[in-house]
């Protein structure tokens, strides 16, 4: 994948890791009761995860602290498995995850600034 490609799928998930802050700023005991917050976080977890797998592999390679196969897994999960989706993990991925995730987008796109 060109820089290019990588830059693009890099900024669409900066900008859904922003949208699912913005979502989920009231707190957790929103999130869990509130339907259009989980509806409108899971779309964007699930299209996160889905962009990140569509990353180079020599990108996802330079960064092991990232577990990339779990974040594309949760898109499987979200889009297959929603019965036995799990609100509780999904506050986890918002709290404890994306946070790493957004510090690893960030530093790339960075990087990829013209000097």
């Amino acid at each position: 994948m060109s820089n290019e490609g990588n830059r693009r799928y890099l900024t669409y998930i900066r900008d859904a890791i922003a949208l699912i802050q913005a979502r989920t700023q009231a707190g957790r005991e929103v999130f869990l009761q509130d339907l259009d917050v989980q509806d409108a976080v899971l779309w964007r977890l699930q299209t996160l995860a889905e962009a990140t797998n569509k990353l180079s592999q020599a990108l996802r390679d330079q960064h092991p602290e990232i577990r990339w196969r779990a974040v594309h897994g949760f898109r499987n999960i979200a889009a297959h498995g929603y019965l036995e989706l799990r609100l509780d993990l999904v506050w986890e991925i918002i709290e404890a995850h994306l946070p790493a995730l957004k510090v690893v987008v960030d530093e790339e796109l960075d990087e990829m600034r013209p000097s």
